[in-house]
């Protein structure tokens, strides 16, 4: 009888459910197209639209990046829809001049205003480096209620920290590299052929250890915007001279109830002991530290990383058992 009553909660829910949709749902958004934010439009694709899981919204990093380093995840798409949109100033969205839109409390908006034009009621959310800090903000500007899950890849979470742990990769360096990069920053020299080749050192360590690079980072760095990352950021991941430079959000991470997932490399610029220093502070959050691979250990280990997340977003999927 028990099982009887709650087949017929079960019916009526799902009928309930499937009346009160709004005249246009997810389903019926273009599968790529444009979103009207502060400042200009933002470019959106959605694949696989029309599959059953809950959607995965994918925030990329930078700040000046695009999304494509992040495609790996289009794997996923056969589960349920993965998300990726360019942010304004980046790749296929608008790129306007006007320096007064490269603020973080204006990326966080953009990102509000793509979850509402897009009707996500529910979804899980993943943020890469820079983009973890935008949904960890997101969370923190417009609550959970919506969000079944956080991913954070590698996030940026304090300023202070990341500056930190750069330091202490600079310190691992070949002897003399160290004296090299504090040389030229002393004077300001970014742009000397040494600094920059000490720069490609650290990159080939602590960014990406694959040799060549994928051709989704090559891609991705080709169409970097350079002016919006040495603006919000700085000239090279291990130096912040930009707008970014005081910002700190690890104070928030004990108020995040929902399932999280930290994943980082061995190597990761997001230093292994500094996510487990996040990842115990958030009450319902795990850890996975990918050996070998670096800040790009989505792609390094490629495999091993969406077989992680896949099972993370099944986990904690919407379905109709959650809400009755």
């Amino acid at each position: 009888m028990n099982y009887l009553i709650r087949m017929g909660v079960m019916l009526w829910a799902l009928v309930f459910f499937t009346t009160c949709k709004t005249e246009k749902t997810f389903d019926d958004m273009l599968q790529e197209s444009y979103v009207a934010v502060e400042g200009g439009r933002i470019w959106y694709k959605i694949y696989g639209q029309n599959t059953s899981g809950t959607p995965l919204l994918v925030v990329h990093g930078g700040p000046g990046a695009v999304h494509n380093y992040l495609l790996s995840l289009k794997a996923l798409a056969d589960e349920r829809p993965v998300i990726f949109y360019d942010q304004l100033g980046c790749g296929q969205s608008d790129k306007p001049q006007d320096t007064a839109l490269w603020q973080t409390d204006r990326f966080v908006r953009e990102l509000h205003s793509l979850v509402s034009a897009l009707r996500l009621e529910k979804f899980h959310l993943i943020g890469q480096s820079w983009g973890g800090f935008l949904a960890v903000s997101y969370l923190q500007n417009y609550g959970s209620e919506r969000v079944l899950s956080l991913t954070l890849s590698a996030p940026l979470i304090s300023t202070s920290d990341w500056i930190a742990d750069q330091q202490y990769w600079i310190d691992q360096l070949p002897e003399g590299l160290n004296d090299t990069i504090r040389k030229y920053e002393s004077l300001g020299d970014y742009a000397a052929p040494a600094y920059q080749e000490v720069m490609g050192v650290f990159y080939s360590r602590h960014l990406c250890r694959l040799d060549p690079w994928p051709d989704l980072v090559v891609n991705t760095f080709s169409q970097m915007n350079t002016e919006q990352y040495n603006y919000m950021w700085g000239p090279s991941e291990f130096t912040v001279t930009g707008n970014l430079k005081y910002e700190e959000l690890a104070s928030f991470l004990p108020e995040i109830k929902l399932p999280c997932l930290i994943t980082c490399g061995e190597y990761d610029e997001a230093c292994p002991e500094r996510m487990q220093q996040y990842q115990v502070v958030m009450p319902n959050c795990r850890i996975e530290v990918f050996e070998g691979a670096s800040h790009m250990h989505h792609l390094e280990a490629e495999a091993a990383f969406n077989q992680s997340l896949s099972e993370f977003l099944k986990e904690n999927d919407y379905s109709l058992a959650f809400w009755i």
